[in-house]
């Protein structure tokens, strides 16, 4: 059973808890759809100002992403390597954080409530994996603190991601 936490304020320590909570939510569980569903859930509840929190699943085959788990409007399905901050994100393979999206080239708006929006890739086994997607209906949302805990978060949750042969 998940009980909300009521977070103290402290940024850095709320943000402690959350990657606690991640990790017991995780913990033992191996279904990947399982546990992406409750890390955006968990995320969403957590984070304020964001309209869009989810993940998008890298298909090698179509050398694109698609639509995985979110909390949030529906969304664009999906996303070629390269294109929009999901893109960007994969084919540099580094973390996008954008303070206005209207200003990043190629953006593609799935909402038009989106301002800024942050986005980490996710790599299981040294294999790419996806993204984890933030979006905030406001500009300069995400900060240095957010990051640094968004990719722990990441961290975390790849730890308990398994790579199915199928």
């Amino acid at each position: 059973m998940f009980k909300v936490e009521h977070y103290s304020g402290n940024k850095a320590k709320d943000y402690e808890l959350m990657l606690k909570q991640l990790e017991a939510l995780v913990q033992g569980e191996q279904d990947i759809i399982a546990n992406l569903s409750n890390a955006s859930a968990l995320l969403n509840q957590f984070l304020n100002d964001v309209n869009w929190v989810g993940f998008y699943l890298w298909k090698e085959k179509d050398q694109e992403l698609v639509l995985g788990p979110f909390q949030g409007l529906p969304a664009c399905i999906r996303i070629k390597s390269g294109k929009g901050v999901c893109g960007a994100a994969i084919k540099e393979g580094k973390t996008q954080r954008v303070e206005d999206v209207n200003k990043f080239p190629g953006h593609i708006a799935c909402d038009a409530a989106s301002q800024s929006e942050i986005v980490v890739p996710l790599f299981v086994n040294d294999t790419l994996f996806g993204v984890l997607d933030i979006d905030s209906p406001i500009t300069n949302r995400f900060d240095d603190v957010d990051q640094v805990y968004i990719e722990k978060f990441a961290e975390t949750l790849q730890q308990h991601l398994l790579l199915k042969t199928e």
